[in-house]
């Protein structure tokens, strides 16, 4: 599962697939998780504040194609807050949707006030919980390693305010791994981390995306 999915996963409610935190917050959380994807492909690199294209490739993920071709056609903006902004208004039913063609998520669509709101909901709530409990175990043990992949999961949770939902019922040994691999990410994820961090900050204060 990619890093968006497994964020997405962490942040709705494994049963129902209500929200855990602010539309913003997991929009902006989801954007990192899509630019993260690229960036562990090899596809973008991040430095400065500024994205640029390095790979122009199509990645075998529809959705992560997709969003190349975006920071591709739109070359002219290269800032991270820029991209995550705008990534954001879209992230949780681009996700979503890869998640239930994946079979893992059900869309489901419900009419308010003549108007039709789209939610997902986990086609069984056991698979929907496993990354939490999977991440969860990893902080508690040495063994599995975590993956590069991990690491940028678990700095997303942690710069969206989530970690809380990883971190419950463990010790200090959890939250001091959590920090410990978040502080030894290479350079261009910590930067995407921390932008993501200070997006999701800005948003919540102003209480939009």
């Amino acid at each position: 599962m990619l890093v968006a999915d497994e964020f997405f996963l962490v942040a709705h409610n494994d049963i129902r697939g209500k929200a855990r935190l602010h539309p913003a917050a997991t929009g902006l959380g989801l954007a990192g998780g899509l630019l993260g994807e690229l960036v562990l492909y090899g596809h973008i690199m991040v430095v400065d504040g500024d994205l640029s294209v390095v790979d122009r490739r199509p990645p075998a993920d529809a959705l992560a194609h997709t969003v190349l071709d975006q920071l591709v056609g739109e070359a002219q903006h290269r800032s991270v807050r820029t991209w995550l902004s705008f990534l954001a208004q879209s992230a949780t039913t681009s996700v979503g949707e890869r998640l239930s063609r994946a079979g893992v998520l059900r869309r489901r669509e419900s009419r308010r006030l003549l108007r039709t709101t789209v939610g997902y909901v986990p086609v069984d709530p056991n698979a929907a919980a496993w990354p939490t409990t999977r991440l969860r175990v990893l902080l508690e043990r040495s063994d599995p390693p975590p993956t590069l992949a991990d690491a940028v999961l678990l700095g997303l949770i942690a710069a969206a305010g989530l970690d809380r939902e990883v971190l419950w019922s463990t010790g200090p040994r959890a939250q001091h791994r959590l920090t410990s691999l978040v502080a030894a990410l290479p350079a261009p994820l910590k930067e995407l981390v921390a932008h993501t961090e200070a997006a999701v900050g800005a948003a919540v204060l102003r209480g939009g995306p």
